[in-house]
């Protein structure tokens, strides 16, 4: 068969020729074009930073790891341009564009993280930075830099920390149920309230803030006050130490009420019933009768009081001594009061930056004392208050307003908010205080108050097991349930004195806080008992 014959291709215009160049240009560009593309996505993809963070996952010590970690109070331009780990809880967060802020809190420190996308963070470490909750505990590995101008919304106000890896520790929930700026914001007086009112920020009521009490205490007025509070134990048990006093612990769970009357919590025990302690009382005095001498002791007390003010709690922590005497009850009354002094000047001169933190948010006037602490007879605090008006009979105890008000005008007499009120008339004393030798209808006790509020309740004890009988009758104290106390006094116990503070109240008081609440880690009343 005979080959087709060769057909010749059409010969082409030059504009045609020119029009298919032109096309083969652009789809070379095209082609270009989508290559660079790709090119820039597969770089974007690509995440440079992706091992310098993320979430440790469920810290289960399943492996050992060692960081040395820096405080956030030990962060200062003496440790500029150290590169260190910290760790702490994301208070505030902000991004924008190519950067983001993080304000790092740890207790009462805050200091501020700084990161910036460059060659080292990706875009998508600093998305996830970004997106972390706030109250997260993160860890940050940074360099200190120095700033130029402070940094005014943090403790650590001259350097920052320039973030090079961040790791969440332990997620916080995205909604809370209240911002911890808020529960720090000072409460606006009425004449604020009355300039302001469209304007004013947010505060937190003490309802909402007791509910939740973990995310409150988170507030570094929160943390002033409890390390006030535990430099008051601290204080109170150096100072006791020092002069020769032993800690003891007294039982909680007694066979009768330790003060009498009907204001005590009766539980079940096995067949019958027992009482939680109001006071350690029996058992200091106990203590004394074994021949301890001088004891104190630090524990719960217990009041089943339905009264719901800004200062009682059915559940409080006691501060209690007892100490025998050679002759007078004002060995053990001055003995105490100035141990009080000691107390006031040790948390003057070790807690000033805690002390100040808890002004920003309640402001209070420096606590004021006498270096030889005031003591007034009770006959003549009743003196000075039917002075200036107050109608009140030589033996009838003092109410709450009328305790303030004598505080108050012993400020304006003596310049202290400190002083002790001695001889209280026996009616309004417990059934083992001591009556007075000369006057019966008065007794050997006192009271110690701290800005017109009573915060220790003391007396001499009754040490004769007949005497101690004949007043326990007065008062109709079951004698079968108190007849161990009663005998430990057969056998021969010193003269002694002592007495009960109560730590919250000390503690709101020398901070001059307007509730017990505040000053009590999860405070127990009539209405509360959780959390």
């Amino acid at each position: 068969m005979a080959d087709a014959p060769e057909v010749e291709a059409p010969k082409l215009s030059k504009k045609e020729l020119n029009k298919l160049a032109r096309k083969a240009k652009k789809d070379e560009k095209v082609t270009e074009k989508g290559g660079n593309q790709q090119q820039s996505a597969s770089m974007e993809q690509e995440d440079y930073s992706k091992d310098f963070y993320g979430s440790y996952g469920l810290v289960n010590s399943s492996e050992k790891k060692e960081l040395n970690f820096l405080r956030v109070k030990e962060i200062n331009v003496s440790n500029a341009t150290k590169d260190i780990w910290v760790r702490g809880r994301v208070h505030t967060i902000r991004s924008k564009g190519k950067n983001c802020f993080i304000v790092l809190r740890q207790g009462v420190y805050t200091v501020q993280i700084a990161m910036f996308m460059n060659d080292k963070i990706s875009k998508q470490m600093l998305k996830f930075v970004s997106s972390i909750s706030k109250e997260s505990i993160i860890d940050v590995y940074a360099t200190i830099n120095k700033v130029e101008t402070p940094i005014e919304s943090c403790t650590q106000k001259d350097v920052e920390l320039l973030a090079q890896q961040v790791f969440v520790v332990s997620a916080s929930a995205p909604k809370l149920p209240l911002q911890i700026e808020d529960a720090s914001r000072r409460a606006p007086t009425d004449e604020e309230k009355a300039k302001e009112q469209e304007n004013q920020l947010a505060v937190v009521n003490l309802d909402t803030r007791l509910d939740n009490r973990v995310l409150d205490l988170r507030t570094t007025t929160s943390h002033a006050i409890f390390r006030i509070q535990a430099g008051v134990c601290n204080q109170f048990r150096n100072i006791l130490d020092a002069r020769g006093f032993i800690e003891i612990m007294a039982p909680k769970i007694i066979s009768a009420p330790s003060e009498g009357g009907a204001n005590v919590f009766e539980v079940s025990y096995f067949k019958g019933s027992a009482y939680l302690a109001q006071s350690p009382q029996l058992y200091k005095q106990m203590a004394i009768a074994g021949d301890f001498e001088k004891v104190y002791t630090i524990g719960p007390v217990f009041r089943a009081e339905d009264s719901n003010t800004h200062r009682h709690m059915t559940e409080f922590v006691g501060l209690d001594l007892e100490m025998a005497f050679n002759f007078h009850y004002h060995e053990v009354m001055e003995t105490i009061a100035e141990v009080l002094t000691q107390m006031f000047k040790g948390l003057q001169e070790k807690y000033q930056d805690e002390i100040a933190a808890v002004g920003n948010q309640y402001p209070a006037e420096p606590f004021q004392f006498c270096e030889k602490p005031l003591i007034l007879k009770y006959p003549d605090a009743i003196a000075l208050l039917r002075e200036n008006g107050i109608e009140i009979g030589d033996e009838d105890d003092l109410s709450t307003p009328v305790e303030k008000f004598l505080g108050k005008l012993v400020k304006e007499k003596y310049s202290t908010d400190f002083y002790v009120l001695d001889k209280f008339p026996l009616a309004v004393r417990p059934f083992y205080t001591m009556p007075d030798f000369k006057d019966k209808k008065y007794s050997n006790s006192y009271d110690m108050f701290m800005r017109g509020e009573e915060i220790l309740s003391g007396a001499q004890r009754i040490h004769d097991a007949d005497m101690l009988v004949e007043r326990a009758t007065h008062h109709q104290v079951d004698l079968a349930k108190i007849q161990s106390y009663i005998d430990a006094f057969k056998y021969g116990c010193p003269p002694h004195a002592g007495g009960g503070i109560g730590l919250e109240r000390v503690t709101m008081l020398f901070l001059g806080l307007h509730n017990i609440r505040l000053a009590s880690l999860f405070p127990r009343d009539p209405k509360r008992i959780t959390p």
